[in-house]
C-alpha cells in the first residue's frame, strides 16, 4: 500500500505535466529548472489560546515565481494543508496567470485548521496573526504578494487580512491592494464572488461550441440540453452549475462530501443549495435519487463532468468507469496523471484547470487594478456613454420616424457599469485563452491534450519574461 500523501501525489503530477510540456519548448535545461522551482517557501508556527489550552497553529506561504510581481494566490483553510499541496497550487498559479495573460507570479498559502471547529472571533484572531507573520517577513503587499480566497476562506477573511495590513502600513496609499476577493465596501469588485465558476462556464461553453472537438468527443455542439454532473456545491461548483443552467445545460447530478443526488430530468441548483442549508445535506432532495458513496456519482451517465471540489478525485481506479465525454476541471488537480491517460485514450475531452478555473485570478487582477487606480470601473464613462447612446437612439427615431421598443431602447442606451465591464473582460479572457491553447495543440501533432498545450503556453510566456529581465540571452 502506497504511503504517498495526497499533496505529494498532486505536486508530483504537476511537475510531471510541466516536464512533459517543457520538452516541447526550446529553453535550456537550467532556465526550465528555474521556471519549475518554487522560489520561496515560508512555514510558520504560532501559539493560539483556546478554552482547552495553548494550541500551535501551522501556516504556510509559497511564492513560486518572481518573473513578475506581485505574486498571487489564495489562502486555504483546511486540516489537510501540507507543503507539497501548497507548492503544487503555487506552481499552477504561475502558469495559470501566464496562460490568461495576467501579470502576476504564482503563490499560494494555507492555514492548517478545520474552520468549523472555531468561532468567528477565533478565526479572526488566527487570520490576523497569520497576516502579521507574513508582514514581518515582507511576504504580503500590493507590490509583493497578494492573497485571495480559496477553499475554506472568503470575503470575510480577506477583509481581516486587508485591515491588518492597513493597520501596520497606515501610510501606504495602495494598502487595500494587498489582497483581493474583499467585500465591495472594502475595495472589492463586483463579479469576484462568482468569477471562478463564471469562468468555468465561459471556457466550457467555448469548448462545446467547437464542432471539431465535439465531433471527436462524440457530442453535438452547444451547451443547450447537455447533461452535466457537478462535484462540489461550494463557490466554484455552485456558480459553474448556475451559469450552465442559464446556458440551457441540464444539471442531472450533484456530488458533495455526504453523497450525491441524481435526476436525469434535471436539478435546480438553487433548490438543492437551499435544501442542504436547511438539512445539512444534499441527500433526500425531493425527486432525486441518493448516490453513495459520493464518488460514485461521478460515474453516472452524463455529457459533461465538472469536478469542482478537491484534487485527486478521478484516479486510475475510477477513470475507466467515467461516462462523461467532456471533463471541465473547476477544481485544481482533480484528475490524476494516470486517470488522464485513461480518459484521453477513451476520447474524453479534458479542459484543464490551468486554463479553466483562471476566472478567479482574472477578476482578482481587475480588483487589484481598481485598488491601485482608486476608481470604480465605469464611474468616469458610464453616464457619458448613456447620454451619447441616448442621443443616437433619438436621432435614429427621428430619421426613421419610428419609435423603438422600450426594452430595446434600454439595451441600446445602457452605459457599461462595473459588473458589465468585469463580465465582458472575463468572457473575452476565457474565450481568447481557450483558442490560444487549442491552437498550440493543433499546431503540434505530438501534443494530444489541452493540459500539455496550456503548460507550453505558460512556460513560453514565463520564459520570455525571464528573457526581458536579462536572465538569459
Amino acid at each position: 500500500m502506497s504511503t504517498t500523501s495526497s499533496g505529494a501525489k498532486f505536486y508530483s503530477d504537476v511537475l510531471a505535466a510541466f516536464d512533459k510540456a517543457a520538452s516541447f519548448t526550446d529553453f535550456e535545461p537550467g532556465l526550465l529548472n528555474q521556471i519549475k522551482t518554487c522560489n520561496s517557501v515560508y512555514k510558520m508556527y504560532f501559539p493560539f489560546e483556546t478554552e482547552k489550552g495553548i494550541q500551535v497553529i501551522e501556516g504556510i506561504r509559497v511564492q513560486h515565481s518572481h518573473h513578475k510581481t506581485p505574486t498571487k494566490g489564495g489562502i486555504r483553510y483546511s486540516r489537510h494543508v501540507d507543503e507539497d499541496e501548497v507548492k503544487a497550487l503555487a506552481t499552477l498559479m504561475t502558469f495559470k496567470c501566464a496562460v490568461v495573460d495576467v501579470p502576476f507570479g504564482g503563490a499560494k498559502g494555507g492555514i492548517k485548521i478545520r474552520p468549523m471547529e472555531y468561532t468567528t472571533k477565533q478565526l479572526e484572531r488566527i487570520t490576523r496573526r497569520y497576516t502579521t507573520e507574513l508582514i514581518k517577513k515582507s511576504m504580503i503587499g500590493p507590490a509583493v504578494d497578494v492573497p485571495a480566497p480559496d477553499y475554506g476562506s472568503g470575503v470575510r477573511e480577506m477583509a481581516w487580512i486587508a485591515d491588518t495590513y492597513a493597520t501596520f502600513k497606515f501610510d501606504e496609499l495602495n494598502a487595500l491592494g494587498c489582497t483581493t476577493g474583499k467585500p465591495i465596501g472594502q475595495g472589492g469588485i463586483q463579479g469576484r464572488t462568482e468569477a471562478t465558476g463564471h469562468g468555468v462556464y465561459f471556457g466550457l461553453r467555448e469548448a462545446l461550441n467547437n464542432a471539431e472537438d465535439m465531433k471527436k468527443a462524440g457530442l453535438s455542439t452547444g451547451m443547450a440540453g447537455k447533461k452535466i454532473i457537478v462535484q462540489g456545491l461550494g463557490n466554484v461548483g455552485y456558480y459553474s452549475a448556475k451559469f450552465c443552467m442559464l446556458g440551457e445545460g441540464v444539471i442531472v447530478g450533484i456530488a458533495e462530501r455526504e453523497g450525491g443526488i441524481y435526476n436525469e430530468k434535471g436539478l435546480d441548483v438553487d433548490e438543492v443549495f437551499n435544501h442542504r442549508k436547511e438539512t445539512g445535506s444534499i441527500l433526500n432532495f425531493p425527486g432525486a435519487k441518493n448516490i453513495e458513496p459520493s464518488l460514485a456519482a461521478l460515474e453516472l451517465e452524463c455529457d459533461v463532468l465538472i469536478p469542482a471540489a478537491l484534487e485527486n478525485q478521478l484516479t486510475a481506479e475510477n477513470a475507466p468507469r467515467i461516462k462523461a465525454r467532456v471533463i471541465a476541471e473547476g477544481a485544481n488537480g482533480p484528475v490524476t496523471k494516470e486517470a488522464e491517460e485513461i480518459l484521453i485514450e477513451k476520447g474524453v475531452h479534458i479542459i484543464p484547470d490551468l486554463f479553466l478555473n483562471a476566472g478567479g485570478v482574472t477578476v482578482s487582477y481587475f480588483e487589484w487594478l481598481k485598488n491601485l487606480s482608486h476608481v470604480r470601473f465605469g464611474r468616469i464613462e458610464k453616464r457619458f456613454e448613456e447620454i451619447s447612446n441616448s442621443s443616437l437612439v433619438h436621432a435614429v427615431e427621428r430619421i426613421t420616424n419610428k419609435t423603438l421598443d422600450e426594452r430595446d431602447k434600454d439595451i441600446l442606451m445602457h452605459g457599461a457599469d462595473e459588473i458589465d465591464l468585469v463580465r465582458s473582460g472575463l468572457e473575452g479572457t476565457m474565450v481568447h485563452a481557450y483558442n490560444e491553447v487549442r491552437e498550440i495543440m493543433m499546431m503540434n501533432d505530438k501534443i494530444h491534450d489541452m493540459r500539455t498545450a496550456a503548460f507550453v503556453s505558460g512556460i513560453k510566456k514565463v520564459g520570455v519574461a525571464y528573457g526581458a529581465l536579462g536572465i538569459f540571452p
